[in-house]
């Protein structure tokens, strides 16, 4: 069985107001066998949006654009995100029907569901990284977001 590649992914997402115009930022590194680093940026503005959305919607771009399975870590500055996951919140809004624990209805269902289906084909491990703390890459999606909303053609958000 040949081994699946490993890839990490750097996303945030960014929003002017709450709702407001927003935009993600997404960026997926990886070395391929000869040690030759490679990087994809993506990134999307739109008109009006949440900042989970927008978190949401950078975890889902990265996660749909590798063409096949991977291994993947993936790297966030949102609690929302990573501790849908790290902390089984998922799991039991999906037990629950999708309520949360005080039994009101799990916002963005819509995307927390596109989420779990482009995690299906890889392995999939969440870290929570501060935002706004020099991190690298966490600063080049938050600047990818920001510029995507603020310098972009803002489209109206389908996807929610």
């Amino acid at each position: 069985m040949e081994a699946k590649t490993k890839v990490c992914i750097y996303t945030d997402g960014a929003c002017s107001g709450n709702p407001g115009p927003g935009g993600y930022g997404t960026i997926l590194v990886y070395t391929d066998n000869d040690g030759i680093k490679h990087e994809k940026e993506l990134s999307e503005g739109f008109r009006s949006v949440t900042n989970n959305q927008m978190e949401l919607l950078a975890v889902i771009t990265g996660l749909e654009a590798l063409k096949r399975s991977c291994d993947v870590t993936l790297y966030s500055d949102s609690k929302y995100v990573t501790d849908a996951f790290n902390n089984n919140w998922i799991d039991g809004w999906i037990k629950k029907g999708w309520k949360t624990a005080g039994k009101t209805p799990v916002k963005n269902v819509e995307l927390w569901k596109r989420l779990l289906k482009a995690m299906e084909p890889h392995n999939v491990e969440f870290i929570w990284v501060k935002g706004h703390a020099g991190h690298e890459y966490n600063e080049r999606c938050d600047t990818l977001a920001v510029n995507a909303y603020k310098n972009g053609m803002l489209k109206d958000c389908k996807v929610l």
